[in-house]
């Protein structure tokens, strides 16, 4: 007996591989293996230390299979959630009488792993035939368990009234089952009922998923209680319920409490640490996540991927380029990089932050790609003003059987708007059709910009014509078309009668196409009449791009000083496109002295922009001031700035040619300025006036 005693205590000693071979040796040699209690914890020995497939050998050879026995596999087939193989084995057990409580909670956990609620039901039905109901909370909460998880709460709920000394074990499966259900107010009202029955008290666990619950509503009222309870009972130097108790105040948005809670918590995790980060990134403060991410990195705590991924989206929200690309370097070391969240996450702030050719790389590097990780390259792409690359993504995304949302359709067509290939707006116009999308609005407003900046007004008009349901997205979109063909009159029209026949209410974007339609169109009259409304009919406040058209609207036609005036009365300060548009007008109509006012402030605001210094170089080489133009000449060579040159792309013959200004690289480039150069010496030869506002920048130079 003292023999048995001993070889059953060093099973307690047991910590790997080896010494688990060592332990099955000494079985054999005394005997023992004969023993089905130790044959039993030899076989989780060899689960835990071991690979499942030793353990089952074991398992098949002992000659008397208890029931301790078959609990101690179907344990160890189901702690590796393999809950198929755990019914066949539950299946297998023969006499039928040989399960036991503990064999069928095993067999119902794996039913829940497996929403098997049929197999669970039977089971159920055997419970009741065998055992009287309240005599094993054990199985009851298991049942509990079952239930919730397959959706079925209310089943669940009829076994907890079936037992009327509930433990806590059995109280805390009713609440998680009805926070794991999205009922958090009843999970609190179950919590709520156990603390008034008092015959049973709340454990860590009870609180966590108490706490859980309070962290789906929308207040923090209910978790703050908890929080009080769990300092009055002594719960919150407990790590998980301190982890419960972050997340809490996260989802709440109540930082400074989370933070406080995280630097009094005696001990912490990585769960802790990955909260009080996410914490920060969500609720507007980055840059404390980013700093307290590095704060975990040099107390050598290792990361998961869910610290990675919200630190990532913390650089994301500051466009925090440096601290992102190390951050992608812990990924890499700690085997995340490829992770599909976190590269994921990793493409997201790569092209946020204007890197789109990192995200592509990472892209490539993916051996999983999922439809998350597929659109947040494809918009980058969008964003980053990569149309071509967007559109060729999209087809090997399609071709790939990964299926866009309404979303990314919507991206596509934008991206097809900036190139303005006709042919692939058709091509999106039917997909949406086939998929079903064309019925959505967003769509139906991205369709009529596309159409309309693909040249197409006609199109426009006839997606617009039957959209029945028409919201300020849908009319605005229209309005804009009108106003990109130069039709100003038109999207005047067009917005009278939106306010007259609908209940829409125009809103800043209705109205910022308004006003670009009057701009282009140059009806001055009528731009203050719509920017009169805006302001005193609808009391909306204009944006910054509202001032910018109104600037642009009288530099049009020379009125400067109203156009001056404009932005003198803005509520907000002037930003580089207002100053800019100002500095265009004064060039236009020769006002050098205000277009030295304009770039003054405009340097101050953005000094890096070289096309803002040739506009005023320009300016004093009309005047024939060379001394300023000298000096603006050797502030851009001596910055180094550069002038970002503009692009066109034209569709002809289903092929699309795409230029940029002085471009060389074209295939037909010799041809193309070659023909420039005949079109000027026609101009010259008609008694042309070359507009000479410009003569001294070289982009404009035809050779």
């Amino acid at each position: 007996m003292k023999r048995r005693e001993l070889v059953l205590d060093l099973f307690r000693l047991c910590s790997n591989f080896s010494s688990v071979i060592q332990l099955h040796s000494l079985t054999i040699k005394t005997g023992f293996i004969q023993d089905s209690f130790i044959a039993g914890k030899l076989t989780n020995c060899y689960a835990k230390h071991a690979k499942l497939e030793v353990a089952r050998k074991v398992f098949d050879e002992t000659l008397q299979r208890t029931v301790y026995v078959w609990n101690s596999i179907l344990k160890c087939y189901n702690r590796e959630k393999l809950y198929v193989e755990t019914l066949q084995l539950f299946r297998n057990m023969i006499p039928l009488e040989n399960r036991d409580q503990a064999t069928i909670s095993i067999a119902l956990n794996a039913c829940s792993g497996l929403w098997e609620l049929g197999y669970g039901r039977k089971i159920h039905g055997f419970v009741k035939k065998k055992y009287e109901m309240d005599s094993d909370l054990f199985v009851g909460s298991a049942l509990i368990d079952m239930y919730s998880k397959c959706r079925l709460i209310d089943e669940g709920l009829r076994v907890f009234e079936e037992y009327p000394k509930p433990d806590v074990v059995m109280w805390t499966h009713i609440i998680t089952g009805y926070q794991q259900n999205g009922d958090s107010d009843l999970a609190l009202g179950f919590f709520s009922q156990m603390l008034l029955d008092g015959r049973v008290s709340p454990d860590s666990v009870t609180l966590v998923s108490v706490l859980s619950a309070s962290a789906q509503l929308p207040d923090v009222m209910s978790g703050s209680c908890v929080h009080g309870f769990g300092i009055k009972y002594g719960f919150v130097k407990d790590l998980s319920v301190c982890n419960a108790l972050l997340n809490v105040y996260s989802k709440s948005g109540c930082v400074n409490a989370a933070g406080m809670i995280f630097r009094r918590m005696e001990e912490k995790d990585v769960i802790s640490w990955s909260s009080m980060i996410s914490c920060y990134a969500h609720n507007e403060a980055a840059e404390d996540a980013i700093n307290l991410f590095n704060e975990m990195m040099c107390g050598l705590v290792e990361p998961n991927s869910v610290s990675i991924i919200s630190a990532l989206q913390a650089c994301e929200s500051t466009c925090n380029l440096k601290e992102g690309r190390k951050i992608h370097e812990v990924a890499a070391r700690t085997g995340f990089e490829l992770d599909v969240f976190v590269a994921t996450a990793l493409i997201g702030m790569y092209m946020i932050c204007s890197s789109p050719h990192d995200a592509i790389k990472l892209f490539e590097k993916m051996p999983k790609k999922d439809a998350v990780s597929w659109m947040a390259l494809l918009i980058g792409c969008v964003q980053n003003g990569m149309a071509y690359e967007s559109m060729e993504l999209f087809v090997n995304m399609l071709s790939n059987e990964i299926q866009p949302d309404v979303n990314l359709v919507v991206k596509i067509l934008a991206a097809c708007s900036e190139l303005g290939i006709l042919k692939q707006t058709i091509c999106l116009h039917g997909y949406a059709i086939k998929s079903g999308f064309e019925g959505n609005n967003f769509i139906r407003a991205s369709l009529i910009e596309s159409y309309s900046k693909c040249g197409s007004l006609h199109n426009a008009i006839e997606v617009f014509k039957v959209t029945e349901n028409k919201d300020v997205v849908t009319w605005s979109s229209m309005i804009s078309g009108y106003g990109i063909h130069g039709q100003g009159n038109e999207a005047l029209r067009l917005f009278k009668y939106m306010v007259k026949i609908s209940k829409i209410k125009p809103n800043n974007v209705t109205f910022l196409s308004v006003l670009s339609a009057c701009s282009h169109a140059g009806l001055i009259k009528e731009g203050m009449e719509i920017f009169n409304i805006m302001l005193n009919e609808y009391q909306l406040t204009p944006e910054s791009n509202h001032y910018a058209i109104m600037v642009d609207l009288f530099g049009r036609t020379g009125e400067l000083d109203n156009a001056i005036g404009v932005i003198n009365d803005m509520a907000i300060p002037a930003g580089p496109h207002i100053w800019g548009a100002l500095l265009g007008a004064c060039r236009i109509h020769h006002d050098t002295k205000l277009g030295e006012i304009a770039a003054a402030n405009l340097f101050l605001s953005d000094s890096s922009n070289a096309g803002y210094f040739k506009l005023l170089s320009n300016m004093h080489a009309v005047n024939k001031d060379w001394d300023n133009v000298e000096k603006l000449r050797t502030t851009i060579e001596r910055n180094s700035l550069t002038k970002v040159h503009g692009q066109s792309a034209i569709e002809v013959n289903s092929e699309v040619h795409s230029f940029t200004a002085n471009d060389r690289f074209h295939p037909q480039a010799e041809t193309i300025h070659g023909l420039l150069s005949s079109l000027e010496v026609m101009t010259r030869e008609d008694s042309y006036v070359v507009d000479v506002g410009s003569p001294v920048d070289d982009s404009f130079k035809v050779t």
